[in-house]
């Protein structure tokens, strides 16, 4: 499937029909038009259709909103990029790193600095994936931190998560590399101690409520449940088997609110939360949620070339802002310079380009086979910017 001449329905229903997803809701946003397409089913039985409202694990599309959060920390003067995170993450105050990435995890020297705030916005501390998920002090975030695909029912408190992180090695020095995920996590509990509540409350309150953000969430409420979308992974030979049930991982509230992905939503509320931040911080009511330079700094790259070019695993040439990834150079006929946005590995993906004033989100339920895109999310990507 590579024909983005047709119109999003179509595209949507193009997946369907080839078996790479069984339904599928999106949205292009532009100035003076909007399109929305609602597709399939939300299992792969058929028995019950795709709706606007469907709910979604929307995986790591959930950085942004962390990032958000930590943000209106900073805006209240809680917190300041340049802080030491050591204050509210006090298992975090003596960081070490390992002497040598292919090396021991227990040859390690002292870290140059302590870990702040801004190398946890910009993933820069030390922590996290990088091209290699064998390295020796990466296999701890697999097993003992149980990093990756979210799974709300296999993880530890924050306060245990914290400790156990503080036991592993940096990889790298604070600031000096780009390293996925981790940090994220590491925000979502910053947000939760620094503002003296759990993470799904200060959420609600600071970005969910005044957003109408109603159906997103950290799990799905019994009420909500028939709502709720089956997830799926590719089995080989165009099958897909079950991941989750909607009366499974997310139908309870999680011991680990994370942070880099264990939220729950809506096309609608996602684009609720997309177009404040296409708005400088606005809602769509004009209630200010972020401060226009805190918008700006969550859509601007933070990254140096070569630090790009490490993170190329994940990032494909684009650099990181605050929660989402930023184009830095058109090098395909979905990057487009000042592009800003994410994937999530549960099969959905939200982006923004401020300068054309186009949003653009697609929810699906079939996990990433990798960290590279599927033909589907790279069509979608192509047809939002035709214009």
């Amino acid at each position: 499937m590579s024909d983005t001449s047709t119109d999003l329905g179509g595209l949507l229903r193009a997946g369907v029909a080839d078996g790479a997803v069984p339904g599928a809701v999106a949205l292009v946003a532009r100035p003076g038009r909007t399109e929305i397409a609602v597709v399939g089913a939300a299992d792969t039985g058929g028995t019950t259709p795709m709706a606007r409202d469907s709910i979604f694990r929307i995986a790591s599309l959930t950085k942004v909103v962390t990032a958000a959060a930590v943000l209106t920390l900073v805006e209240d003067g809680t917190l300041a990029p340049e802080d030491p995170v050591d204050r509210w993450l006090p298992e975090l105050s003596s960081p070490v790193v390992v002497r040598d990435p292919y090396g021991p995890v227990d040859d390690v020297v002292p870290a140059d600095r302590p870990l702040t705030v801004g190398d946890l916005l910009t993933s820069r501390a030390g922590y996290g994936f990088p091209a290699d998920f064998d390295l020796p002090a990466v296999v701890p975030l697999l097993t003992e931190l149980r990093q990756g695909p979210p799974r709300p029912d296999l993880t530890l408190t924050p306060d245990e998560w914290t400790a156990t992180l503080a036991r592993v090695p940096l990889l790298a020095q604070p600031g000096a590399q780009w390293l996925y995920n981790t940090t994220s996590d590491l925000q979502g509990v910053l947000v939760a101690r620094a503002a003296d509540r759990p993470l799904p409350e200060y959420l609600a309150q600071r970005l969910f409520e005044p957003l109408g953000m109603t159906d997103t969430g950290f799990h799905v409420p019994p009420a909500k449940l028939d709502r709720f979308t089956s997830q799926y992974r590719p089995a080989g030979g165009g099958a897909l088997d079950l991941v989750d049930a909607p009366d499974g991982a997310w139908s309870r509230p999680p011991s680990f609110p994370s942070g880099a992905g264990g939220l729950v939503s809506t096309l609608d509320d996602w684009w609720a939360l997309y177009r404040m931040l296409l708005a400088d911080g606005a809602g769509a009511d004009g209630r200010r949620v972020l401060a226009p330079e805190s918008v700006r700094r969550m859509r601007t790259d933070h990254l140096t070339p070569a630090q790009r070019e490490a993170g190329a695993l994940f990032l494909e040439g684009q650099g990181w802002g605050y929660g989402g990834a930023v184009d830095v150079l058109a090098v395909d006929p979905w990057n487009v310079p000042g592009r800003y946005g994410w994937t999530g590995g549960t099969g959905t993906t939200a982006h923004l380009v401020p300068a054309t004033g186009t949003v653009a989100i697609l929810l699906t339920q079939v996990e990433l086979a990798g960290p590279q895109p599927p033909t589907l999310m790279r069509d979608f990507w192509a047809y939002a910017q035709q214009g």
